[in-house]
């Protein structure tokens, strides 16, 4: 009999373990901006590799046009996590009270970033860009920010113009709407490829953003407020970048989720190296926090105490 009723408590005790892990799946909301970019693809490629599930987590993704877009839905309370948002405008709305944090670095440098014309154009390169109208996604965003870099190095007279996400600038482009186009690889490179549109500047090109985050990984305060479910997405985050550039499956992965042709999806990796994707770290706050303030994102800098609040980052 006692045998039994130590079996019948074994028996209840994995039940009990197995109904614990079951419910251990939480949902995170996620709003990831400029759907079929490669960076802005972890989250994608991580549910379908299946790498998130084994951390217990689903992820609900909207995508949307730009970085402050995806911000002000965290800001709302609709969404658990903005990705990819440009580090100015997170650090902008930071100081003006928004309830956000920084959780990761999504993109240092700038490297897929680029401007491109028409064929027939006459800009040649950045200095051409002088009394054109150049495009940008949203205010604030990395796009932006990599813009208004661009034209102040080279120290360009050019109009910055809110045009949208990656699709709903080649319209404005083709149409004659605006000058120069922008985009982020690998959206375009197959129009390039054509001879649709000639690139004319690189995100690489500018100085000031090399080896520097531009663009980061930003939560909500209750979802800050559950250290455990943010370190489960931390560290599936960091396997799917290193499982992105590992594995073949992944390029097939993301060549059905993006729709490009297979000659640009295999070209992706090299275009945009692994080590630009590092999460754990925001590069250069420092020249961050003054550049913000110089291009008019921040009134004032930050404080140390204020940065050590911004930047929770969970530890691998």
């Amino acid at each position: 009999m006692r045998k039994v009723t130590l079996g019948l408590f074994a028996l209840l005790s994995a039940i009990g373990v197995g109904g614990a892990a079951a419910n251990a799946q939480d949902t995170l909301k996620l709003a990831v901006p400029q759907r079929g970019a490669w960076d802005t693809a972890v989250s994608e490629l991580g549910q379908r590799s299946g790498i998130f599930k084994k951390h217990g987590l689903t992820l609900d993704i909207l995508y949307t046009q730009g970085g402050p877009e995806s911000i002000q839905a965290v800001i709302s309370g609709s969404i658990d996590m903005a990705m990819a948002a440009g580090v100015s405008a997170a650090i902008g709305i930071y100081a003006k009270g928004g309830p956000v944090r920084i959780v990761g670095s999504e993109m240092i440098g700038s490297p897929d970033l680029y401007w491109y014309v028409k064929p027939e154009s006459p800009i040649r390169k950045a200095a051409d860009f002088n009394g054109k109208t150049v495009g940008y996604s949203q205010s604030g965003s990395s796009s932006h920010a990599g813009l208004l870099e661009l034209l102040r190095q080279d120290d360009i007279k050019a109009t910055p113009t809110a045009v949208g996400g990656l699709t709903a600038t080649l319209p404005q482009l083709m149409s004659g709407q605006i000058d120069v186009g922008w985009a982020a690889a690998p959206f375009g490179l197959d129009l390039v490829e054509a001879g649709r549109i000639r690139i004319v500047a690189r995100g690489a090109d500018v100085a000031a953003l090399r080896g520097r985050t531009a663009r980061v990984n930003v939560a909500g305060l209750p979802l800050v407020a559950k250290p455990a479910v943010l370190q489960r997405f931390m560290q599936a985050y960091r396997e799917t970048v290193a499982w992105m550039y590992a594995d073949p499956a992944a390029l097939k992965h993301f060549g059905e989720f993006s729709g490009l042709p297979d000659s640009v999806v295999r070209t992706i990796r090299d275009f945009i190296p692994m080590e630009t994707m590092a999460p754990d770290r925001i590069m250069e706050m420092d020249n961050i926090v003054t550049d913000a303030v110089k291009l008019k994102f921040l009134s004032a800098p930050l404080t140390p105490a204020q940065v050590a609040e911004l930047v929770q980052i969970p530890k691998p």
